[in-house]
């Protein structure tokens, strides 16, 4: 990986956009191959060029400010970091744009198990790489989850598995793709980054559509948007459609409460679904069989993947069980920022009473989730923000009036009406279905906060 970075770039001009954690990640591994060479650093923040990393670096040039995106004409290769947005940018600009999971990919792609999807691509990468880590399985879990994929060439060797988190955002540009490709679902998000949801579908096929022939693509077939976009590359590809709906053969399905796996030759039970497991809902049960998919590939032991599923404990904000605090059972799931997640949530957790809901508003369509929430046995609605406004505009349609809704416009204001209003012994859940730009910096934040506001009674 090194020689090839080193051939790839010794006489090439280079522009490291973004300096956020990715990018200081490349510039780290390119500083080590190039001592010497000239790097420029293109970020809005001018304050990068105060980071401590690159305070002493003589070779370092900066391109920084508002209008930095107007300098780049001039170098021979832009590695871009993930959420730049450049798909206003002239073409033969674009045309100069690699990223580190394109490099990565180019020198590690038979290793790497590529994990995309609107939702439920951290847990699934994270049970992905439980359930190799349980059967002892040298494997690395990188990418949009945890650190830069560059952070981990020291240590990987030729038999290790790359379980790699992929974004959008680090897709968009791709020309090269992973070995086992892993397709979750496909929703309206990130709109704001893109020119339309077809630009940010493109974004994700391309995970599958620079496949080679002997590569293994595991997707969602209930999802109808993400079948017909996978459809085309099929052909030349070794295909394991995973449902919930139909028994694919190849494929995973579930049999008589039983997860199974066809391998084309013969159907394997693999797992008990009403045995313990700390993953709640039906997603979840997607993501499972899209991780047992995998890992049947591999050729891991049954007994390793049952241990796997039922130690995995889950992750942070994703549907996780705060406490019971008066009487109230807390929920966070502040990684829920689309409408899909939060009616995923509402039918996972038992007895919700109470749905804290809204937050920055992207311009979402929020009549399924109006209509759901009105059927559904959830009685109090507390609305949040630009986002709240706009479910309640499309609850208007319908009758609610056996529903108590309360707007708030900060959302420390939630904590009253929820511990005055929720039923004892029922469900508090924080699901947004929006993202959180208004409030906080990022979905954890606000999870935390959440965390905070509720385990104190005061």
């Amino acid at each position: 990986m090194i020689d090839m970075i080193r051939e790839k770039f010794a006489h090439k001009s280079i522009v490291i956009l973004g300096f956020g954690r990715e990018g200081q990640s490349t510039y780290s591994l390119l500083r080590k191959i190039f001592p010497d060479k000239q790097l420029s650093i293109a970020d809005r923040n001018e304050a990068v060029r105060e980071n401590p990393l690159i305070l002493h670096d003589l070779f370092v040039s900066f391109i920084t400010g508002t209008d930095y995106l107007s300098y780049l004409a001039g170098y021979d290769v832009i590695i871009r970091s993930p959420g730049i947005i450049v798909w206003n940018l002239p073409s033969d600009i674009q045309q100069k744009i690699t990223s580190q999971t394109e490099i990565f990919l180019e020198g590690y792609s038979k290793q790497v198990i590529g994990v995309t999807g609107t939702k439920g691509k951290s847990t699934t990468s994270s049970l992905i790489h439980h359930i190799f880590k349980t059967a002892g399985k040298d494997a690395v879990l990188a990418g949009n989850i945890g650190n830069p994929v560059f952070h981990f060439i020291d240590v990987i060797k030729p038999g290790t598995t790359v379980v790699f988190e992929l974004s959008s955002h680090q897709l968009e540009y791709l020309k090269v793709a992973p070995h086992i490709a892993v397709l979750l679902n496909l929703y309206q998000e990130h709109l704001d980054a893109y020119e339309s949801y077809e630009t940010y579908q493109r974004a994700k096929i391309n995970i599958v559509k620079y496949q080679q022939p002997s590569d293994i693509v595991v997707f969602n077939a209930d999802d109808t948007l993400l079948k017909t976009l996978v459809d085309p590359y099929l052909k030349n590809r070794r295909a394991s459609p995973f449902s919930l709906q139909s028994q694919p053969q190849p494929g995973g399905f579930i049999r008589e409460n039983v997860l199974c796996f066809a391998d084309g030759q013969q159907v394997v039970p693999v797992w008990n679904i009403h045995q313990d497991r700390f993953l709640r809902g039906e997603h979840n049960l997607r993501n499972i069989l899209a991780a047992v998919s995998v890992a049947m590939f591999y050729g891991i032991d049954l007994d390793m993947i049952e241990d796997g599923i039922a130690t995995f404990k889950g992750l942070a904000h994703r549907l996780e069980y705060v406490g019971e605090f008066d009487h109230i059972h807390f929920y966070n799931d502040s990684i829920a920022t689309i409408p899909e997640a939060c009616m995923e949530a509402i039918k996972a957790v038992p007895n919700v009473d109470t749905l804290v809901a809204g937050g920055f508003d992207r311009g979402i369509d929020y009549s399924e989730l109006a209509g759901f929430l009105i059927r559904s046995n959830v009685r109090n609605l507390i609305l949040l923000g630009a986002a709240g406004k706009r479910i309640m505009e499309q609850l208007a349609a319908f009758d609610h009036s056996g529903k108590h809704i309360f707007p708030i416009n900060r959302f420390d204001d939630f904590k009253p009406i929820a511990f005055r209003e929720t039923l004892a012994g029922h469900a508090c859940l924080l699901s947004p279905a929006a993202a959180s730009y208004d409030e906080f910096k990022n979905f954890e934040e606000r999870g935390i906060r959440f965390r905070e506001l509720v385990s104190v009674l005061c």
